[in-house]
């Protein structure tokens, strides 16, 4: 019976531990996933010769999952275009994405999105760079947060704000 109760609370003490190792797993998952992603669009840009877009959704809110779709140029006939899709991520629950950041929202057309033209850029639809970065969170501890940051050379990074705050700026 004593060494049932010692495994018992050796148990409890350290479920708490195991969660937030948990919760940290699952938000590295979908940072990676999300860079995958993206890396997928860039890449069927160079690829394709045409824009490629990484967009929330439902439009609006990351969590809601994201979409990798074709884009049409200016410059090409509505009646010649033709949207391909790829594939999507649908809902992240429990990870979240918290404010802050720009969130990859072109200040052109305040739409949500990160957009590679057909040399692999990321571009605003006027034809600025998009050095930018989500925050993600998770449900369990509001104090676990990843930030993943697209630098100006188009490389992603993920960044723990706990264990390298300087470097997340």
């Amino acid at each position: 019976m004593a060494v049932v109760l010692i495994i018992a609370i050796m148990a409890v003490m350290t479920m708490p531990l195991l969660q937030g190792q948990l919760a940290a797993r699952e938000i590295e998952i979908i940072a990676r996933r999300f860079i995958a992603h993206a890396q997928f669009a860039r890449a069927q840009a160079l690829t394709l010769g045409v824009p490629v877009r990484i967009t929330p959704i439902g439009g609006n809110l990351w969590e809601e999952g994201w979409l990798i779709k074709s884009a049409c140029n200016e410059r090409q006939p509505k009646s010649t275009c033709v949207e391909r899709h790829w594939f999507s991520q649908g809902d992240i629950a429990p990870v979240y994405f918290k404010g802050g950041g720009k969130q990859f929202i072109d200040p052109h057309t305040s739409k949500r999105g990160i957009l590679f033209n057909a040399a692999g850029a990321a571009k605003t639809s006027q034809g600025g760079f998009v050095a930018n970065r989500l925050i993600l969170g998770h449900e369990q501890d509001s104090r676990l947060e990843r930030h993943l940051v697209l630098g100006s050379g188009g490389r992603w990074r993920i960044c723990d704000p706990s264990k390298d705050a300087k470097a997340c700026r």
